[in-house]
């Protein structure tokens, strides 16, 4: 169930009726130490996880969580039982930082810290900087292009270590320039999964296994109006970025990206709000570019010249040179509590979704689209945390992802 510390319980509860309210009113919540939330994750690729995850929460006098500390145990279908534990901190409204780190008993290891500051753009800069080591062995490849087939699933192990560091100059509250720095080596194995064929028997894998690096550096322009970056209720925010990688440590992989992010928040009523976004990336060049460092559709995070979301597929699940992906979600709240110190909104959130991958600049981003529809529950804490459980329906079926954050 990844981070998902609030929505969980949530969501997994009763209906949010005039009877759920009354049972929370007779139990004291706030004395209790730590919330003891059932971890149950699924999506396409690692199967079903089961566990238990303590969540301790720490709020201020405003009742606004300051942080969240949420160690777990689970037991993974692949690769046995392991545990995780994470550190969410905000400290103010301008600076957050967190820490997660877990390990399986077979194959998988992971870390990650961040810390950011500057997220209200009050001052001329603003800083982030990210460590990430993550060793999965859950990896899919179908091929290249936008018809891949399921049937032509592969497995592989995927090992990745980078730094990235971005700094961004604030002209004014509402316009940023930035600089962002991303130094990653990756190394793909052969699959470890006894149920799904190793990438190797169904693909060449010249250039493709091995340990590759890149050095990106990725130029971007951001117009912003949100009111929040974690929760934003209206505004518009527009990116526009462009970069390259060259390959270095004798490595020939080098590639150009340039692209469009847009994201907008329109409050129709006074529980309700219609959330939007869009993301068109090119690589106009991609000389030597192994697969993973092309542009890919799946999963349920967009990450800004990256990834973007189909939510009803596993991560990376199309990918070709190009991509376009577009989501739209009404945001309703349909109840407010008082939860473990702290105020929690819960919302649910019908979604439609599509998208696409090709490979000529000069393809349509719009035709031969993969949609889908879905459902989020989500537990909002304000300024900073959103909690969620996202189910997407489409022409694979159905799937389920949960964590820490919205979507987008």
């Amino acid at each position: 169930m990844s981070a998902c510390a609030l929505a969980g319980g949530i969501a997994r509860g009763e209906e949010p009726t005039i009877h759920l309210e009354n049972y929370l009113e007779s139990v004291n919540f706030r004395d209790l130490p730590f919330i003891l939330i059932p971890v149950v994750g699924t999506d396409p690729d690692t199967g079903t996880v089961l566990g238990l995850m303590p969540v301790f929460l720490k709020t201020d006098e405003q009742r606004e969580i300051r942080e969240i500390i949420a160690p777990d145990v689970i037991r993974d279908p692949n690769f046995g039982y392991g545990t995780r534990g994470r550190i969410f901190s905000y400290p103010s409204e301008d600076t957050q930082w967190s820490v997660v780190g877990g390990i399986r008993q077979r194959v998988e290891r992971n870390f990650s810290a961040d810390y950011t500051t500057g997220l209200t753009r009050r001052d001329d800069w603003s800083l982030s900087v990210q460590a990430v080591y993550d060793r999965d062995g859950t990896g899919r490849f179908y091929g290249i292009g936008n018809q891949s087939s399921v049937r032509n699933a592969t497995n592989y192990l995927n090992e990745v270590a980078y730094l990235e560091g971005r700094i961004g100059w604030n002209a004014n509250h509402d316009l940023q320039f930035a600089y962002t720095l991303r130094p990653r080596f990756v190394d793909i194995g052969a699959g470890v999964l006894d149920s799904v064929p190793s990438i190797q028997t169904r693909f060449p894998v010249e250039g493709q296994l091995g340990a590759r690096h890149e050095f990106l550096n990725l130029f971007s322009i951001t117009y912003d109006t949100r009111d929040s970056l974690n929760i934003p209720t209206h505004g518009l925010e527009l990116v526009f970025y462009a970069g390259f990688s060259e390959g270095i440590f004798g490595d020939a992989m080098a590639y150009s990206v340039a692209g469009i992010d847009v994201r907008h928040f329109w409050p129709v009523a006074e529980n309700l709000i219609i959330a939007s976004h869009a993301a068109l990336r090119y690589m106009p060049t991609d000389r030597n570019a192994p697969f993973w460092a092309l542009s890919s559709l799946g999963s349920d995070r967009s990450v800004l010249a990256g990834q973007q979301p189909l939510r009803d597929f596993g991560a990376n699940r199309f990918i070709d040179r190009n991509s376009f992906s577009a989501s739209l979600e009404l945001r309703y709240r349909v109840l407010d509590l008082q939860l473990f110190a702290t105020n929690v909104s819960v919302e649910l959130a019908p979604f439609v979704e599509t998208g696409r991958v090709f490979h000529n600049l000069g393809d349509d981003p719009l035709a031969s689209l993969h949609n889908l529809v879905g459902l989020g529950f989500r537990a909002v804490a304000r300024p900073s945390v959103v909690g969620y459980v996202d189910v997407g329906y489409g022409s694979e079926g159905a799937a389920v992802f949960s964590g820490i954050s919205y979507p987008f």
